[in-house]
């Protein structure tokens, strides 16, 4: 009898592979958690084996904000018709933020041939837009150090070039101002680390929503800023209500439980003869009409925890 005919040993060299590997049997709960998958979500093997990954947040959807599998998936779809299955989806880190991998499944038989559940293989899917901002705003030392993003020195340093683009070459863009809702409130409750990871993981979901010629940087304490570039009025209100969704989601557990705030939007479209304080003056003035309505400083207060 060979060495790897102990079911161990070739359970341990499943665990033990750098990319993520992941089986469910028919019910969908998880019997196998790889090295690879604890390192991709942050969620350590003892705290999915046994969960249902259709109940639970950590696995792949389709859609941000998804919070289960369904009847599509590429493990249901292994399972249902006996042949591979692959798809794109996401994988929800334990730190709150979401990220986009590349799935694969197969179906898995036991010894009479029958279907007894699926092994999934995920693997990460570079944000190409992530490396070039980030290697943008290195070369002009603007990272913010709690988001990882552009400082607003910096962001206001390609708000001008927009602006040349749009008076040179007439080359469009919009922006999007976003408040991050009770923020200060949420600081007091839960601390400064608490703070920077729920800011963290918004930073990184709006990087992963942009395209490659788009730009998001930190515009103040509680506010992000997002260019986007070839983006006219026509574009502009679809734009905002995917990241507007993308955001509803968006959440990170601290001590056990799960958490987040909510945010407002505003939207301006450049006009020739713009500068920066004109543009983003018009969608702060919006901003702060949301901002200070008696309904939205009570749902502020009252979401920070869920």
């Amino acid at each position: 009898m060979s060495s790897f005919d102990d079911l161990e040993v070739c359970r341990g060299i499943l665990e033990g592979l750098p990319t993520g590997v992941c089986v469910v049997d028919l019910q969908k709960k998880i019997v196998l958690w790889s090295t690879g998958a604890e390192r991709l979500t942050g969620h350590l093997r003892h705290e999915v084996v046994g969960h249902s990954c259709i109940s639970e947040t950590l696995l792949h959807c389709d859609q941000p904000g998804c919070e289960f599998c369904n009847e599509e998936c590429p493990a249901a779809r292994a399972m249902k018709t006996a042949q591979p299955a692959e798809g794109i989806g996401l994988l929800h880190h334990k730190a709150g933020h979401e990220v986009p991998v590349r799935i694969q499944a197969v179906p898995v038989h036991n010894q009479h041939g029958s279907i007894i559940g699926s092994v999934e293989t995920f693997e990460e899917i570079q944000n190409a837009h992530a490396k070039h901002q980030e290697s943008r705003v290195q070369s002009a030392a603007g990272l913010d150090g709690v988001t990882g993003i552009g400082t607003r020195a910096v962001t206001e340093m390609y708000l001008r070039q927009a602006l040349v683009s749009l008076q040179e070459a007439n080359v469009p863009f919009g922006l999007l101002l976003l408040r991050v809702q009770g923020l200060q409130h949420f600081r007091a409750g839960f601390g400064p680390d608490a703070t920077a990871s729920l800011l963290r993981a918004m930073a990184r979901s709006l990087e992963g929503s942009l395209w490659t010629s788009d730009y998001v940087g930190r515009w103040s304490d509680d506010q992000f800023l997002v260019i986007l570039s070839g983006c006219g009025a026509e574009a502009l209100p679809p734009v905002r209500e995917r990241i507007r969704r993308m955001l509803a989601g968006e959440s990170i557990e601290w001590w056990g439980e799960r958490h987040s705030l909510p945010v407002s939007l505003a939207e301006a479209v450049a006009e020739p003869g713009d500068t920066v304080d004109a543009l983003v003056g018009r969608a702060q003035k919006f901003l702060d009409s949301v901002s200070t309505s008696p309904a939205q400083a009570a749902a502020a207060a009252g979401s920070s925890g869920s």
